[in-house]
């Protein structure tokens, strides 16, 4: 995991294409890649103007997309949100989401924030003058002009984001005290494949 998520401040680049999908994001070439670390040089591979986007000329890094509907749609691969937190991104504002995509991004340290398009085009508009700021604390997104904007998020989601908790850490916390029942219950009924393990 990347760690907790609380706030962002950060300039925004606004892909405001519709159906930007997975292959889009990270081509199917680099799949092999199998190590999260530098897949961030794969994003937007073969999309000149999105990588362009994501490349501001003062050298400060963008860590918030602004999108269009079903960001993320297409094939399941977890490469897709591995590459844009590799790169640095740790937000994306869009109408919509790919289903697979959404539940990847939060167990990967990625925000998938969705808010309506007139939202987002406002939003697009203030990042021009200055930085933005998300708060999953207060779920609201605050520009440099002023406008605060609120959203929502699934629970589990916003936890794992402030957490720094992956899939396992999720069943950990919503789950800890049947597991160590059954644990406790499984030691108790086959105490033999313990002797080892309980003797140092």
């Amino acid at each position: 995991m990347t760690g907790p998520l609380v706030t962002i401040t950060s300039p925004a680049a606004a892909l405001m294409e519709d159906g930007i999908d997975t292959d889009v994001i990270f081509p199917a070439r680099f799949l092999l890649r199998m190590d999260k670390a530098g897949l961030g040089a794969c994003l937007f591979a073969d999309r000149p103007a999105q990588s362009a986007a994501l490349r501001r000329g003062d050298g400060r890094p963008v860590q918030i997309i602004f999108a269009g509907a079903q960001f993320g749609c297409g094939s399941s691969r977890e490469h897709a949100v591995w590459s844009l937190v590799d790169f640095g991104i740790r937000a994306v504002i869009a109408p919509s989401f790919g289903e697979i995509f959404a539940g990847n991004a939060a167990r990967n340290g990625l925000a998938a924030i969705q808010l309506d398009r007139p939202r987002i085009e406002r939003l697009t508009m203030d990042s021009k003058a200055g930085d933005i700021t998300i708060d999953l604390h207060a779920k609201t997104i605050t520009t440099s002009a002023g406008t605060i904007i609120t959203f929502d998020m699934p629970e589990s989601d916003r936890q794992a984001l402030l957490n720094g908790w992956d899939e396992i850490d999720m069943m950990n916390a919503a789950h800890a005290h049947d597991i160590n029942l059954f644990e406790a219950s499984y030691r108790d009924r086959r105490p033999w494949l313990f002797r080892g393990v309980d003797n140092g």
